[in-house]
């Protein structure tokens, strides 16, 4: 991979650039309504009602969100708070990139064109881009496409939009789950995981791991 030298390095965003806040989120809004020994097993809960909301059909990320903070609570037996389920989606936009991202991304940035595709909104995604700190070729959303990851038909959207094969782009990202294993069923060989402590390491969807993106570079021979 170390001579790999792709049309487009494209990435997730939320999690693998941007920090993901959700988790941080939900353990201090319900620190005095979960049991602090049990609190790993409700962010994990939340996690899980987030993945099953976007593989039906497209709905808006906002529902996606209500709906994962409501099915959480009612599996928890607490009640359900509309406005504190807004509190997530609203903080979205707010958040900044993993502090270890600026400088390698700008790096790569100057050899390669950038892409995202990530499972945003539209009215999200940019604020978050913005603070990256790199210039991007392309920004899709689940939004424009109409379909969530780890659905195939968003890489399909986004492989079509670009132009290209699987066979053209390294794609990078911290998760297994919603883009690792999506993009070995896509035939994507030349792929990137960051070692972020979401998901644990399954290498036989065959990429090349990095503790965080300061190891990018070199895999693309800079």
């Amino acid at each position: 991979m170390s001579t790999f030298r792709p049309k487009y390095i494209t990435f997730d965003c939320y999690g693998t650039l941007t920090r993901f806040r959700m988790a941080d989120m939900a353990r201090a809004m319900y620190a005095n309504r979960v049991p602090a020994e049990r609190m790993d097993e409700f962010i994990l809960h939340f996690a899980a009602y987030r993945l099953d909301e976007v593989l039906d059909a497209w709905k808006p990320y906002k529902d996606v969100v209500m709906n994962a903070v409501e099915r959480t609570c009612k599996k928890w037996g607490i009640a359900f708070n509309e406005a504190e389920a807004q509190q997530f989606y609203d903080a979205v936009p707010t958040w900044g990139p993993h502090a270890d991202v600026p400088e390698p991304l700008a790096k790569v940035a100057k050899e390669f064109p950038l892409v995202i595709y990530s499972n945003a909104a539209d009215n999200q995604i940019m604020h978050n881009v913005e603070m990256l700190g790199a210039p991007f070729h392309k920004v899709f959303t689940a939004q424009q496409a109409q379909v969530y990851k780890p659905r195939l038909r968003a890489f399909e959207y986004m492989l079509d939009n670009l132009n290209c094969g699987p066979e053209d782009i390294l794609h990078v990202s911290s998760s297994l789950r919603y883009d690792l294993m999506p993009a070995h069923d896509m035939s994507i060989k030349n792929k990137v995981f960051v070692a972020r402590g979401h998901e644990p390491s399954t290498p036989h969807y065959g990429y090349h791991e990095i503790k965080d993106l300061s190891g990018l570079p070199a895999i693309v021979g800079l």
